[in-house]
């Protein structure tokens, strides 16, 4: 499969024109016009007896063979269990193999899959299951402190006296099947691997005939907004989404089916079913898991052992990763490339990723949930300045433009709203058309939320979220300003600034601070540090120190927990905004 590079081609403006933040990546590699199914059965055509999937935790390791067999399996399985086309089924559970295997079985019938956060509890599990109306779970006994079948039972205890398969449950209508992962199954659940070995007598024509009528403009995933704020919203992607992004932000790591990429982002995110999984099932690439959950010693023991080429993470995981003490110990020798996302990286953070963990080749992307995920990604071989000021350059056939409160499009250099449009703006939110309406308008621009700037060369800068400014007695704040500076300090290892209620000013910033290992300070000499170092109305009127910061399981910071913290601290009354 040809490499695509975000490089300037003629005739393609992925630099500004006329001066103004709108630019148009690449049209001149072709989209794949592929469902799921089709491309892994394409992927297997090529590459079969090659190494598909290792799940270091699980002992598991498949070829593309194998790994299609165990699909089909499972396909049969849900296909003999009633399942059919647009029907969800939720997948509840760590990276785990059983969770590769769902993710590609119900794409062979068209079944929506549907992602539940491995962290979410009752009222989470509860709401995102009636939202979609999913019909079938398949989960696991339990991960970490979450005891999924425990939860289950609570919120449906009909499960204890029901059929398999037949569930009726009051708070939880629409679910009928409940598919449990691993042994001793509970009552009225099925035995995943028995859903398994019963589908492998179902014949392959069956599935086929399945997949025939699919249509790759069809939702296929729906995944859950993070919860930065408010409820989360159920996205809808398209097959054509998702594995076109899948392709894109590969081909930009320059990926082939010599690459063997680690993935310990979770696979319920678009980081790791998209860009991961469904990333590598275009190139012919490995998947290697190192566990169920992130563990830096698993991730490097898994980079060592197998060899890796490549390795995802957010910044926080790549800086555990450096901080272990036998570091030096694993051989890192292989690694080439990556992702590094979720998140700002620190400017020393990526000389180390390159220098200590030979990742000369680490690529930055931006995107969100809505656009599959990808909109910017970052070359392999851009200059060190470019990965830690911008999130790269934007990907083939999707355009942005950056717009002011007007809605104009807004000169180069300067800040505004990003929008997206192309083939991976998602469907729309599940039956939500309010909501769909108010992020995708008319001329299928998804107004994102991100304030960003384009400076001359197409490369991209978020700055923060429209939401996240703060309005103190008429200043616009916008708190990533005040961030960077803060990780100018030598003390400063994570920072992040928000606004809390103000009696005289309306909003003042409030700063929270992690330190770097066995450095003590005081509150005051941050704000000291501050003073004629940027404006006086950004220097934070509060500053706390902590042990670690509230961030969702991909690393975006969940500012409106550290807000709502410190206005019960303070004893401050929550203003109402528009």
């Amino acid at each position: 499969m040809s490499q695509i590079r975000n490089v300037q081609t003629p005739g393609y403006n992925i630099k500004p024109v006329n001066n103004l933040s709108h630019v148009m990546g690449r049209n001149d590699a072709e989209l794949l016009e592929k469902t799921i199914p089709q491309l892994l059965k394409d992927t297997v055509k090529e590459f079969g007896d090659k190494e598909a999937a290792i799940f270091c935790a699980q002992s598991i390791r498949w070829t593309y063979d194998q790994f299609d067999r165990e699909v089909d399996a499972l396909a049969g399985g849900l296909l003999e269990l009633g399942f059919s086309r647009g029907e969800r089924i939720g997948v509840w559970a760590p990276n785990r193999s059983e969770w590769l295997l769902a993710q590609f079985a119900t794409a062979r019938l068209g079944v929506i899959l549907v992602n539940i956060n491995p962290a979410y509890r009752l009222f989470e599990l509860e709401y995102a299951l009636n939202k979609v109306g999913c019909k079938g779970l398949i989960t696991a006994r339990q991960f970490k402190t979450s005891d999924y079948t425990g939860m289950l039972l609570s919120v449906a205890p009909e499960l204890e006296h029901a059929r398999p398969g037949a569930l009726s449950s009051a708070r939880l209508p629409h679910l009928k099947t409940i598919i449990c992962m691993g042994e001793d199954i509970p009552a009225g659940m099925l035995a995943f691997d028995e859903v398994v070995e019963n589908g492998r007598g179902i014949a392959v024509a069956d599935l086929d005939s399945k997949t025939a009528e699919l249509n790759q403009n069809d939702p296929i995933n729906i995944q859950f907004t993070s919860g930065t704020t408010g409820m989360p919203k159920g996205a809808c992607l398209t097959h054509k989404n998702i594995v076109n992004n899948a392709h894109f932000v590969t081909a930009a790591m320059e990926f082939s089916s010599q690459d063997r990429l680690c993935i310990p982002v979770p696979f319920y995110h678009c980081f790791g079913m998209v860009m991961g999984t469904l990333g590598c099932v275009t190139k012919g690439a490995v998947m290697v898991v190192p566990g169920e959950g992130f563990e830096p010693v698993a991730t490097l023991e898994a980079v060592s052992n197998e060899k890796c080429t490549a390795l995802f993470g957010v910044p926080t995981m790549f800086v555990a990763e450096l901080d272990l003490p036998n570091f030096e110990q694993y051989d890192l020798s292989h690694l080439r490339t990556g992702i590094m996302a979720g998140a700002p990286c620190p400017v020393e953070v990526m000389k180390n990723v390159q220098a200590r963990m030979n990742m000369k080749q680490v690529t930055i992307a931006y995107g969100m949930t809505e656009t599959s995920p990808v909109s910017f990604q970052s070359n392999v071989d851009d200059p060190l300045e470019k990965r830690v000021s911008s999130v790269g350059r934007i990907h083939p056939h999707v355009e942005v433009r950056i717009i002011d409160e007007s809605g104009k499009t807004v000169a180069i250099g300067e800040q505004g709203e990003l929008l997206t449009r192309g083939y991976s703006v998602m469907q729309s939110y599940w039956q939500d058309e309010e909501q769909t309406t108010e992020a995708i308008d008319d001329e299928g621009w998804m107004h994102t939320g991100d304030l960003a700037t384009l400076d001359g060369e197409g490369y991209c800068n978020i700055t923060g979220r429209v939401k996240d400014m703060v309005c103190r007695g008429g200043e616009n704040i916008y708190p990533r300003e005040i961030e960077e500076f803060l990780y100018t300090h030598p003390a400063v290892s994570q920072v992040q600034v928000f606004g809390i209620p103000d009696d005289k000013y309306g909003e003042v910033t409030c700063a929270w601070i992690i330190l770097k290992s066995d450095v003590v300070m005081s509150e005051q000499e941050i704000i000291d540090f501050c003073k004629g170092q940027i404006a006086h109305f950004k220097v934070p009127a509060y500053v706390r120190f902590k042990p670690e910061l509230p961030m969702t399981v991909t690393g975006k910071p969940q500012k409106f927990l550290m807000r709502d913290e410190m206005i019960e601290e303070l004893g401050v009354e929550q203003k109402i905004t528009a």
